[in-house]
């Protein structure tokens, strides 16, 4: 018996309308209509302004600060079950408050855990996202989380730059398994930051682990906020020898005096996705779009496919 599928139907919320364009463009139909309606007070209320009775609905809308975000997803969520659709998933191509996984200190929130327990109680089927901060978040939901890697996106594009002496670095010790993951795919060195810090976004100290003489660096993490750690890495990167580094970050956050510091460091550039929208132009920040692979994930879920291949990077 061939297999059933039920009608899709993409939305965005209002923190990642471009992105979600450009997903619904790749994937060949537009986007539903929702509306936004707000009260004087800064309450809203998302409104879908079409049927999505029987339907597998797609919310797409990263949760990055302000917080506004995640809770839209949450109502949209709510208000899709209401309305009678028959699969929910969400789409999140940067999963907020991720960095808070685990109680690292004593009387602390594990924000990660709180978010998935809100996005289940509201009512999801699926979660759909894109490099996070610690992959163990998955075990946080008992539905399905389709976690994407951004390598396929970023791998072609450091191939193009034909650089003679690759070496993969990582600005901090957490980060290492990401880098060794993302070196296999050049054969390539890994060196390693360690960092110790004085408090949350200040750092105290920072040790080169590895030789970067006459190498051509690349720096490897999932999210750049202030942008302070892969200043400090690539300076102490170049002071020790290289011939250039530049920075590979899924989601930019790029928060406080982000660009200013990015501008003024040694980088050659800063490569990233667009599952932030950028909040000013740089000459040093390229972005590579991650809407087809969203899309074809979206394709892979609704036609019962498989996503693992969507990993395989030629």
């Amino acid at each position: 018996m061939p297999l059933q599928f039920n009608p899709i139907k993409l939305f965005a919320g209002s923190g990642t309308t471009v992105l979600a364009q450009n997903i619904a463009d790749a994937y060949g139909r537009d986007l539903g209509e929702v509306v936004l309606s707000k009260f004087s007070d800064g309450e809203f209320q998302p409104h879908f302004n079409e049927s999505v009775r029987g339907c597998d609905v797609f919310l797409i809308q990263s949760t990055n600060p302000p917080t506004d975000n995640l809770m839209e997803l949450l109502m949209m969520i709510d208000a899709a079950r209401r309305a009678s659709a028959h699969y929910v998933t969400a789409v999140i191509p940067y999963f907020g408050l991720a960095r808070q996984d685990r109680k690292d200190k004593p009387r602390v929130a594990i924000g990660s855990k709180l978010v998935a327990n809100l996005l289940v109680a509201a009512g999801i089927n699926r979660i759909m996202t894109m490099d996070l901060h610690a992959a163990q978040i998955q075990g946080f939901f008992d539905i399905p989380v389709d976690h994407l890697d951004a390598s396929i996106i970023f791998v072609p594009y450091i191939k193009s730059l034909g650089l003679g002496n690759l070496t993969v670095a990582s600005p901090d010790m957490g980060g290492s398994y990401r880098a060794r993951s993302f070196a296999k795919f050049f054969n390539a060195e890994v060196v390693i930051c360690d960092k110790r810090r004085k408090r949350a976004n200040e750092i105290e100290s920072m040790t080169l682990i590895g030789d970067v003489t006459d190498q051509d660096i690349v720096l490897i993490d999932d999210i750049c906020d202030t942008a302070g750690t892969l200043a400090k890495a690539a300076a102490l990167i170049m002071e020790r020898g290289a011939r250039s580094v530049r920075a590979v970050c899924t989601h930019p956050v790029l928060s406080g005096k982000a660009y200013e510091i990015i501008e003024n460091s040694v980088l050659s550039e800063l490569i990233v996705t667009d599952t932030i929208p950028l909040k000013y132009k740089s000459d040093k920040i390229r972005v590579l779009s991650t809407a087809k692979l969203f899309a074809s994930a979206i394709e892979n879920v609704n036609e019962h496919g498989s996503i693992s291949q969507l990993f395989r990077v030629d």
